[in-house]
């Protein structure tokens, strides 16, 4: 979401002259897009910030002014903390009101500006669309954020009091930014939403409509070949999202659901209000509307009262569910969360070492998924040149990268790839038909495969400017 987020904040800098650099020290406007889910993301930030300070007096006395901003949820979180901690910052505004950019930089020239409310009017009614140059040149796969906030209220997570309440874009909003993606040549596209299946955006008769009938919708947008969404929450995966995932060709045969633990008992103080059955008869019923489905997840490790019994509880179901991959984490209090003042914290080495292990178990998991698709076929989407001449990286259904011989111009097409081996961090492959002869549309659902899941590369938080 944040790489979305900085995307549209380009689109909005774009009307008053700003073009990226990939240099800071060439940039007049340095903001960086900041999460705060983890302490050690939110810290990062400083760091970072120090060392943009000797870059901002060295601009200074060539006579350059520098604009440095602070947006996304560490700002949210911490406001006019960030500027006593860190003068050199001009802006700092939270994820909600990046729409009103122009309106910061020209109040940020008269003097430092906190902007973290949640402000009245909906930012995307006011944010430029993306020119079809802007959208080419991000690639052939976008981001389309459809929904915002959380309700659930999980006691480690911060994203209740950054991201807000849960709001749900209306449908025709996000059909028409699809389309524009679509014209511009995008083939996939990833829903966004810190509860992304919570989606109950309006349509045009003024009626709620659930994330498997947006899914459909999309899907009959010509050109878009591929939907994705995350992140989703266990309890609300209904009917007609696993109806979505059974019917629709276009919905990748890939999900990624966290748990967060195995342990009833820590479920329950993280306030998840799913168990560890509950999760496993949902894993269930996504299986047998989807054989073929690719499964990773969310763990955190060292939760407040963690024994090594709810631990174990943890590495049995990760060895039950066969995930492809997952996100894991040492339990980081945030403060203003309710878990941050529950007694029983576990001692740091205690949670690196159980993090290793958990590691070292969804590893084995993710090589021997991988190792399963050697000899397969897959539909590949080339989005980029590799880094050998002649060689184009593109994206299986599972999210892998997937490396292989062939022509620039099957760049944007969906061509069937025959997976030949497996490398640290991608499939290779070679192409299972002459390039004249692959079809670049829509593919059927496969064959059932009872393989069960998928790596799911990470994807790295934006620190970008304009000059």
């Amino acid at each position: 979401m944040n790489v979305y987020d900085s995307e549209r904040m380009t689109d909005a800098l774009t009307p008053m002259g700003y073009v990226a650099t990939d240099r800071p020290e060439d940039a007049d406007l340095v903001i960086l897009n900041t999460c705060h889910i983890r302490e050690k993301a939110a810290e990062k930030v400083y760091s970072e910030l120090g060392r943009i300070r000797v870059m901002k007096e060295e601009r200074a006395l060539a006579g350059r002014e520098t604009l440095i901003g602070v947006a996304g949820c560490v700002a949210q979180a911490e406001g006019q903390e960030i500027v006593r901690r860190a003068p050199v910052v001009d802006m700092v505004f939270g994820p909600q009101s990046y729409h009103r950019l122009p309106d910061l930089i020209a109040r940020a020239r008269s003097g430092n500006v906190v902007e973290t409310d949640f402000p009245a009017e909906d930012k995307f009614d006011h944010l430029p669309a993306a020119t079809s140059a802007a959208t080419r040149a991000r690639g052939v796969t976008a981001f389309l954020t459809v929904q915002e906030g959380c309700d659930k209220f999980c006691t480690f997570c911060v994203v209740p009091y950054t991201r807000g309440a849960e709001v749900s874009r209306p449908v025709d909003q996000i059909i028409d930014e699809a389309r524009r993606l679509a014209a511009a040549g995008v083939r996939e596209v990833t829903l966004l939403g810190q509860n992304v299946n919570g989606y109950h955006g309006l349509g045009s008769d003024g009626t709620p409509t659930g994330l498997g009938d947006l899914l459909a919708r999309l899907a009959e947008i010509p050109g878009i070949d591929r939907l994705r969404y995350t992140t989703s929450h266990p309890r609300d995966m209904d009917d007609a999202l696993l109806a979505a995932h059974r019917e629709l060709h276009e919905v990748m045969p890939y999900l990624h659901l966290p748990v967060q633990s195995g342990s009833d008992r820590i479920l329950a103080a993280m306030n998840r209000r799913h168990t560890r059955d509950d999760y496993l008869r949902l894993v269930e019923k996504i299986r047998a509307a989807r054989p073929d489905i690719a499964l990773t997840s969310d763990f955190i490790v060292g939760f407040p009262g963690e024994t090594e019994a709810d631990f174990a509880a943890t590495l049995s179901l990760i060895e039950e569910v066969g995930f492809a991959a997952a996100y894991s984490f040492k339990y980081s209090p945030r403060p203003g969360t309710p878990a941050a003042t529950l007694g029983g914290q576990v001692d740091e080495a205690v949670k690196a070492e159980r993090l290793g292990r958990l590691q070292a178990l969804v590893t084995a998991q993710q090589q021997a998924f991988a190792a399963s698709l050697v000899g397969r076929t897959l539909d590949v989407l080339f989005e980029k040149p590799g880094r050998e001449p002649g060689q184009l990286i593109g994206r299986s259904p599972y999210l892998q990268s997937v490396v292989a011989d062939a022509p620039a111009a099957l760049i944007g097409s969906i061509v069937r790839v025959l997976v030949t081996g497996v490398g640290p961090n991608s499939l290779r492959g070679r192409l299972a038909a002459a390039p004249d002869a692959v079809p670049a549309g829509r593919s059927p659902l496969p064959a059932a495969d009872t393989t069960r899941n998928v790596p799911s590369p990470s994807i790295a938080l934006a620190a970008g400017g304009a000059s």
